[in-house]
This record gives C-alpha cells, structure tokens and sequence, in this order.
C-alpha cells in the first residue's frame, strides 16, 4: 500500500484549511459528461471534478475501483453496464481496478435480500473466478487493468484487525440499510456475518486508495460505507458513482441468469441477436443508453427518425448488431442479422440440436419437457395454448395432442428448435 496522504495544511490556531479549488478545464469538463452518461447518481459531484482537475494538473491517473463477487461463473450484460463505464474511465487515462471479492463471496452480499445468502465454499468461489476476468477483458482492456483479490488484505487482519475495524462502525448505522432494516422490523433472522459485509466492501477502498468506486444502484450503501471509512483512516474520500440496473429481456426484473431474462455474453451471436431483437421498442432505448457506445446525439436522431415513419426494427436491429460485434466479430453480426431474417421467414435455424425421446405415442406437453425446449410439462402446455409451439412449421393448438413415432422439427417461441426422433 501507497503511504498515507499528507496533512492539510492547518491555521494558526491548528484548524485545517481548505484546499484553494482547481480551476475547471473544458477537457475535465468533456470528461464529466462521458463519466455522467447513463449513471444514476455521482457522489458528490464537485468533488469528483477535482479529481479530475488534480488529476489532469499532475498527470496522475486517479484510481478507480470495481468489486465483483464470484458469486457465479457467467457474466451478463447487466454487468457490462458498470464495465462500460469501467472501460470509458479507462479510455480517459485513469487507473481501473477490477477487484475480485474472492474473501467477500464468503460472506455473501445480502445487498436486496430478504433471507440470508448461503455462503460459497472457497472451491466455488475459485472456480467462478477464473472465468471472471476473461469474461470482463471483452469490454476492459486488459493490459491496462489491474486485478486485485480482496484476500490479499482481508485475510490479513485476523480476530484483532475483524474487531478493531468493527469498532469504526455502529450497530444503528449499519442497521439504516433499508434491506437490514426491513428484516430487522419483520423479525426475519440476521446473521452477524452479514453485517460485516459492508465494513469489508469499505476496507477494500481503504486498502486500495481509490478515487472513485462504482456499483450498482442496489450498492450504494456499501460504496458510502468505503467512504465514510476512507475518512476515518485519515484518506482523502472516494466519490461514488452508482449505475442503473440494466432490466432483463421481460422489461420488468432485473437482468439475472436465476430469472432467465439475461443474455449472457458469452452466448452465441444468434442467440445474443435474437434475444436482443426480442425487447420491446421502449425498452430499447434504456438499453440504448446502458449498453451502446453510440454518441447520444446519434441516439436521439434515431428516434427522431422514428417519430418521422422509419420503422423501429431498423434501428433494433443496429444495437444488436453493436452487441453481437463488441462480443463476437463483425462477420458474427452479419451472420447473426441473416439467420435471424431467415427464422423471420419461417425457416429453421443451419444447427439445432438433435433430441431421440422414447415412449411414442407421447402427450405434446410431455414430448416438449424431455426434449428440453420447456422446463415443465405445465409450461409446455402453456405455450401451446398461447400459439407459441410449431411443429415441422404448423402452430399447434391441441393440448391434448398425442404424438406418434416419427421425426420432426419441434419449434417453442421464436428462438428455441429441436429436431426430434420419436420412438
């Protein structure tokens, strides 16, 4: 660790002074309106814009921090949201430290939850964390990004670093956290180690000297927590800034592989296409905004294009092809595009899978579970009776439907096929 900042200079009297404010450049200012694109609050605002300033007057980067928990082996595109802004602070010149909460996920975050996390065991934690970093240098540049363990210190500080930094903290404080708060009015157990969790987030700001830490809106206490310890360790205070979090394909919940509205980025190009061109045209536009390197005037003329006739697939179909090119290539978009036209036009994908089901002849809700296009029976009724299943391309419409021996291409939705022999 760096030494400890030096003192503010102090009146006569021993007072400190305020440090004389640093003229505002147009570059900071160009800077602070890429940094503020899409985010949800910046913490404190004016402060940062010194940052900047000192930063730009010394030609020392300033340090930005982003802690991830491996909490599952798979990144999404709700995560790139905060590693776009990553890599835009990056492309600015600043130092962007992707912190990997290797001691943190044992605890679990409990940040939005009503039940204790389960903790993972040291092995899941590792093996999620191999694959994080590789997944996150899709958006970072990896050589200029440095990679920490929040272990290195954490597991340092033994019983007596545990209690002294607890001592930094109270009970009352830790306790206004409105998920804290609601378990603690509905009598709902909490764990001691949980409340640990953000004083540790906080010591990880501590131990790496940032700047600046950014999270997700549902982190913002835990980012204040780092602040308000940077403090009482005598460090000059990091700025928060919090982004939104990016809504999955149904528009409602949040992005999350568990609810299955997630595009992993790591998905093939057609399915990242597809499911793309599967968001509503307001919604869209938020994923505009998160997710597009597009300058926002160009945005905005898209959609006054719109508004002037032009149809919103064309401009849907521009994002996805941005998607699938950022995480694939640029022939993956293109391949991309024409597959999905070609399903636009009833055709059947080049590759599916190729499903042999037995116990012919077999009820259409049972045939569709054991060729794992519906997670259930139920489901799988459920998407006959919505017009969502066709089989050899005619929509079918029976419930009760049973299906001979034979081959045939099953299709559920718009994006999942199966060629399936029935024996």
């Amino acid at each position: 660790m760096n030494s400890q900042p030096t003192a503010a200079p102090t009146t006569h009297d021993g007072q400190k002074t305020a440090a004389p404010l640093l003229p505002i450049s147009d570059a900071v200012r160009n800077a602070l309106a890429i940094i503020k694109r899409g985010v949800d609050e910046l913490l404190i605002e004016s402060e940062f814009a010194q940052k900047l300033a000192a930063s730009e007057k010394s030609g020392k980067p300033l340090r930005i921090k982003l802690g991830l928990d491996p909490t599952a082996p798979d990144l999404h595109l709700g995560h790139t949201v905060v590693l776009n802004k990553m890599r835009q602070l990056q492309d600015l010149g600043h130092t962007v430290i992707f912190l990997i909460g290797d001691f943190t996920s044992m605890i679990g975050d409990p940040s939005g939850r009503n039940i204790t996390r389960p903790p993972l065991t040291r092995e899941q934690i590792e093996q999620n964390a191999k694959t994080y970093f590789a997944q996150a240098s899709l958006v970072l540049d990896p050589a200029r990004t440095e990679i920490r363990y929040n272990s290195e210190w954490c597991d340092q500080l033994g019983a007596r670093g545990m209690i002294e930094l607890s001592s930094r903290y109270t009970v009352a404080r830790i306790l206004e956290r409105e998920d804290f708060s609601k378990r603690f009015k509905a009598g709902t157990p909490i764990s001691v180690h949980e409340l640990l969790y953000p004083l540790m987030q906080g010591y990880d700001s501590v131990a790496l000297k940032s700047d600046l830490e950014i999270g997700g809106t549902d982190q913002k206490f835990n980012l204040l927590v780092g602040r308000e310890l940077q403090k009482d360790y005598g460090q000059p205070q990091q700025c928060i800034l919090t982004m939104p979090l990016l809504e999955g394909l149904d528009g409602v919940e949040k992005m999350s592989k568990s609810k299955g509205n997630y595009i992993g980025i790591t998905e093939p190009g057609n399915t990242m296409f597809a499911k793309v061109m599967s968001i509503s045209d307001v919604m869209m536009w938020r994923y505009y905004e998160l997710l597009s390197f597009r300058p926002m005037a160009e945005i905005e003329k898209f959609k006054q294009e719109i508004e002037g006739g032009r149809n919103p697939r064309d401009i849907k179909v521009l994002l996805a092809q941005e998607i699938v090119e950022r995480f694939h290539s640029r022939q993956a978009a293109e391949d991309a595009l024409a597959d999905f036209d070609h399903r636009a036009r009833g055709g059947i994908p080049d590759e599916i899978p190729e499903v042999a089901v037995s116990g012919a002849p077999l009820g259409i809700g049972q045939l569709l579970k054991q060729a794992n296009l519906c997670p259930s029976s139920s489901e799988a009724l459920r998407m006959v009776e919505q017009g969502g299943v066709r089989m050899d391309g005619v929509t079918i419409s029976d419930k009760g439907l049973k299906v001979d021996a034979g081959s045939f291409v099953l299709q559920v939705g718009k994006r999942k096929f199966a060629r399936v022999t029935l024996s």
